[in-house]
């Protein structure tokens, strides 16, 4: 297997895991619409309750459940991760458009889990295994945009630069620990 179709692979399996916990977060949804109380099988505690998260108006910013987003999305991410699997040649502006996408879709997780953990008060188990795929993704698609060195633009010199030292990896990891220590610093420290 190639370098780059284990790239899609991941691609895949970060779509695959924020498509599972969209769809399983929307199904929690609809179970809060028919009853604002239903006690959710993903409430284990105070801290880790979705039915807090998903009752507070910021889980519907459009108007509309995220999870309906997620689920648009997240099909996207693994539309592309399985064409590039499946050896399709993928234009390199339509996967930057797709990293454009997830880069959006990264930027709205870090948002609304910090406004779950410091506003709201409580975290989903599910909007955490998004924020989990939307790493894979995003790493992923890094990898493919900007692991050779096309010379097009500054930009590109410095993500290849990025990319070529693996500081890519450290940035995905960084926001990985960030959002872990300000979710144990709330709950387990404050």
């Amino acid at each position: 297997m190639t370098v780059d179709k284990k790239r899609y692979m991941l691609l895949a399996i970060g779509g695959t895991i924020g498509l599972a916990a969209a769809f399983l977060q929307t199904i929690e949804k609809l179970l809060l619409v028919g009853n604002k109380n239903a006690n959710l099988p993903c409430n284990i505690n105070d801290v880790f309750s979705c039915s807090t998260v998903l009752n507070a108006p910021q889980s519907s910013l459009f108007g509309f459940p995220n999870s309906l987003l997620c689920l648009v999305i997240f099909t996207v991410f693994v539309t592309v991760g399985v064409l590039g699997l499946s050896g399709s040649r993928i234009l390199n502006r339509a996967r930057y458009m797709v990293q454009a996408l997830a880069v959006f879709m990264l930027l709205f997780a870090l948002w609304f889990l910090f406004t779950s953990t410091f506003v709201i008060g409580a975290i989903c188990i599910f909007c955490i295994f998004c924020f989990g795929g939307l790493l894979l993704i995003n790493g992923a698609l890094w990898r493919l945009n900007f692991s050779t060195n096309i010379s097009k633009s500054r930009f590109q010199d410095y993500m290849y630069m990025l990319t070529d030292r693996s500081l890519d990896i450290l940035i995905w990891i960084t926001l990985a620990v960030i959002l872990a220590a300000s979710v144990i610093v709330k709950f387990y420290i404050a």
